[in-house]
């Protein structure tokens, strides 16, 4: 029992912390939700109304106390910022990563500790676990849900101040309590996408704050064969909405690369095209959670949330640190992090160069 212990806990409106709530308040701690207002509500884009209203029933029901704070300047300056400047480079970026690394592991966790909390609490499918004095992050025990991929620029120090209800749980089984308490959320859909964009156009999104410039679109001979409406519209390894077909072969084109100083967008023909996979890539920006391992290392990647573990070496080439792939990969996206697994443990990351 952990009667006397204090627990912030990060309530998003979601079933997940929900059910955090739930086994919080089952393991004997004295929790305190907050919901999290990282984005102004007023422009059509965000549920947080909705989300909030979830949030009010939950904690009424469980007779949980609960709170609002404010961080939609924090998460302008130190995520949106972040997020806008790496689309003017031509990368695509990943603004969950940054979210947790930024507002809920460093401003919200400053908040909680201004309350004496002794831990704060999230609803994430992640685990932790101490050896010797050490905190590590794990998977989640659900391999569909795992979300260890968006805490890997989190700070060790942090994660041992944090408690993972969930993260030893099934996604079937978080329902299933939900459910036997009958809350709100039992059913609700799990969100998707980018918060600030919600439903709406994602290049109608960018264009709002974006300048952008149609340009030419050419094969890797360099031949002409369509017209871009901006590099930043366009991701590495992207086939839908090219706006190309029957040129060839007739088979599918995919973005191979972008040329920023001659406004390309290149293309490759074929799922199999050469052009489209790597054998190698560089890394930058390293991030090691708990320690910083020697090297070279063996390890699994992930370059984007939903791809499969592949194995690699990673190696510090003269400051350079370079990831060489067991198989060649397709859709090595630049400015998209990539994630360093050793079993369960999460090691750190990079971001894709």
């Amino acid at each position: 029992m952990q009667k006397n212990k204090k627990v912030i806990l990060g309530m998003s409106g979601g079933v997940d912390s929900s059910v955090s709530a739930i086994l919080l308040k089952e393991a004997g701690y004295d929790v305190t939700a907050v919901f999290m207002r990282n984005w102004a509500e007023d422009d059509g884009m965000c549920t947080a109304r909705e989300d909030y209203i979830d949030v009010v029933s939950v904690c009424s029901q469980l007779d949980i106390k609960y709170f609002t704070v404010n961080f939609e300047k924090e998460y302008r300056d130190r995520v949106f910022s972040y997020f806008l400047s790496e689309y003017k480079k031509g990368r695509t970026p990943n603004p969950d990563v940054m979210c947790n690394t930024e507002i809920k592991f460093k401003a919200f966790l400053d908040y909680a500790m201004d309350f004496d909390a002794d831990y704060i609490a999230m609803g994430h499918y992640a685990r932790t676990k101490n050896i010797h004095g050490k905190t590590y992050l794990l998977r989640g025990a659900d391999p569909n849900k795992d979300q260890s991929y968006f805490l890997s620029r989190v700070r060790s120090d942090a994660l041992a101040k944090t408690l993972f209800p969930v993260g030893e749980l099934k996604k079937d089984e978080v329902r299933s309590i939900a459910k036997k308490y009958n809350l709100s959320t039992a059913s609700k859909k799990d969100s998707t996408g980018i918060c600030f964009i919600g439903e709406r156009d994602f290049n109608e999104f960018l264009d709002q704050f974006l300048f952008t410039k149609p340009g030419k679109i050419v094969d890797e001979r360099g031949n002409v064969i369509g017209e871009h409406s901006g590099l930043m519209h366009y991701t590495i390894g992207q086939r839908r909405g090219i706006g190309i077909g029957g040129v060839g072969s007739g088979e599918p084109f995919f973005v191979a690369d972008k040329d920023l100083k001659n406004n390309l967008l290149i293309v490759a023909q074929g799922i199999n095209n050469p052009a489209l996979y790597k054998d190698e890539f560089e890394v930058e920006d390293v991030f090691w959670i708990t320690e910083i391992p020697s090297l070279p290392i063996d390890l699994s990647v992930k370059i984007r949330y939903r791809a499969s573990d592949e194995d690699a070496m990673l190696e510090n080439n003269n400051g350079k640190y370079i990831v060489k792939l067991k198989k060649s990969l397709k859709g090595v996206t630049p400015g998209q992090v990539c994630v360093f697994y050793q079993g369960d443990v999460c090691l750190g990351s990079g971001i894709i160069k």
